[in-house]
């Protein structure tokens, strides 16, 4: 079940969580919580469950048991594709996380986020005349919407910066780290990358392969803001990197 109710002090919470596809189990008995305000990266071979997780905690999906926490308010969810719908305009694909809303008040807000994606001049572009990277900023500016319009400020994110090319991932991990300290926004982030997790993350969490079990925890305490190629990030990125190859081996993957 997922409850509705999150302990005080406390953004997102999963207390043993487990999920099974038939006779295939996905995650066992997995506990992790995110505090207010906290940036927690997930890690973890492919298939070991990182996806379904966030999918289970934004409601996508069902738990087969323990329980999700969230709050009385819902999470927004930024996916590795940008899914904008062609035939809208750059504006329109953000109003569409605001349908609730009265049009004059949707175009305004969607004007607001568009800025603070520093996409305020392109709101009447299609997404095919943007760029990768700007297309990923169109959807940040939609997950933000998201989490405007249901009052909630944990973000969940699945590899959003996957696909792009290094150099726009970095000015991209710049925006993110900037909104995520203006708004005050809990993220949980999924990513295969782990200099991108020790960039970003306040904490590291790696999840062992499938079942996906939280194995441990390294916390990141490098100053703000840091640099993906810097000596410090490198020296713990490969501590981490060191413990993934060892529980991959383990599991023969």
């Amino acid at each position: 079940m997922t409850a509705q109710l999150v302990e005080k002090g406390v953004a997102v919470q999963l207390t043993a969580v487990s999920k099974a596809y038939g006779d295939l189990l996905a995650l066992d008995h997995v506990s992790l919580s995110v505090e207010p305000g906290e940036f927690v990266c997930l890690l973890g071979a492919s298939g070991c469950g990182k996806s379904t997780l966030l999918s289970l905690v934004a409601g996508l999906d069902q738990v087969t048991g323990g329980a999700i926490s969230t709050g009385d308010h819902g999470v927004a969810m930024m996916f590795q594709e940008p899914a904008l719908f062609p035939w809208l305009t750059v504006s329109g694909n953000v109003e569409m996380a605001m349908r609730a809303l009265p049009k004059r008040e949707r175009r305004q807000k969607a004007a607001e986020f568009l800025d603070v994606v520093h996409l305020g001049d392109f709101g009447k572009h299609r997404p095919h005349e943007l760029s990768g990277g700007m297309r990923q900023r169109v959807s940040l500016a939609r997950a933000l919407a998201q989490c405007a319009a249901q009052g909630s400020g944990v973000l969940l994110m699945d590899e959003p910066f996957g696909a792009l090319d290094a150099m726009t991932r970095d000015l991209l991990h710049d925006e993110l780290e900037r909104i995520w300290r203006e708004r005050a926004l809990s993220v949980l982030f999924v990513t295969h990358n782990v200099r991108e997790a020790v960039r970003l993350g306040d904490r590291v969490v790696l999840l062992s392969s499938r079942p996906g079990r939280v194995v441990e925890e390294f916390p990141v305490r490098l100053a703000r803001p840091r640099r993906t190629d810097s000596a410090e990030v490198a020296t713990l990125a490969g501590t981490i990197t060191d413990s993934l190859k060892q529980e991959v081996a383990r599991h023969g993957r």
